[in-house]
């Protein structure tokens, strides 16, 4: 991986920061493209009998057979737009891995949020990379050992940061982006991933 920048030591995982990925102009066009560009969807989860809608925006964009599946539900994928596709190609080239899909993630205020996950679902395969790409604001990203309750790493994602997890990371790390009362400026999260097809 082309990296200038230390890797983030943390037992049974790979994680690697580069924090001014992509230079300031760069970043804020893109935000303004891709968030007037998107056909932004608010999914429903169904947990206990209940259905929740998920505190912030999503869509999925990837190549044709990059059908996604994550918290109970399939995502087919919209094809890459001409914008998508060029981040996705820079996005490669630094990490060093080919993608076929991208899941965008609008956080609008500090009251959107994901809950704590591992990217770890079978259609990723063994030791999956995911590249993610953070645009606008910044929010707090927290990692803990699998099992335990306790954050034991955070990482400030600031606009035209790269966050790069590899290696077992998945198998034995959850993440998460919490709610938080400071005032925070909207922040647009892209996730660039390898899906594979199951047998």
């Amino acid at each position: 991986m082309l990296f200038d920048d230390a890797p983030i030591l943390l037992p049974d995982a790979e994680l690697r920061l580069v924090p001014d990925w992509c230079p300031p102009s760069r970043a804020a066009q893109w935000l303004e493209q891709l968030l007037e560009q998107t056909p932004w969807e608010q999914t429903v989860v169904h947990l206990h009998g209940r259905d929740y809608p998920v505190p912030r925006l999503v869509n999925w964009y990837g190549d044709p057979e990059a059908f996604y599946t994550y918290s109970g539900q399939t995502h087919a994928p919209l094809p890459w737009t001409p914008l998508l596709a060029e981040i996705r190609s820079a996005v490669e080239q630094a990490a060093g891995q080919r993608f076929n899909g991208v899941l965008l993630n609008y956080y609008r205020d500090g009251q959107d949020s994901m809950g704590w996950h591992s990217d770890d679902e079978p259609e990723l395969g063994r030791n999956p990379v995911v590249a993610s790409l953070n645009l606008g604001g910044t929010r707090r990203f927290d990692l803990r050992r699998k099992g335990r309750n306790t954050i034991e790493h955070s990482i400030e994602l600031s606009g035209g940061s790269l966050l790069v997890m590899s290696g077992a990371t998945q198998h034995y790390w959850q993440h998460q982006v919490a709610k938080t009362r400071r005032p925070v400026a909207p922040r647009l999260n892209l996730t660039f991933r390898l899906v594979h097809a199951l047998p």
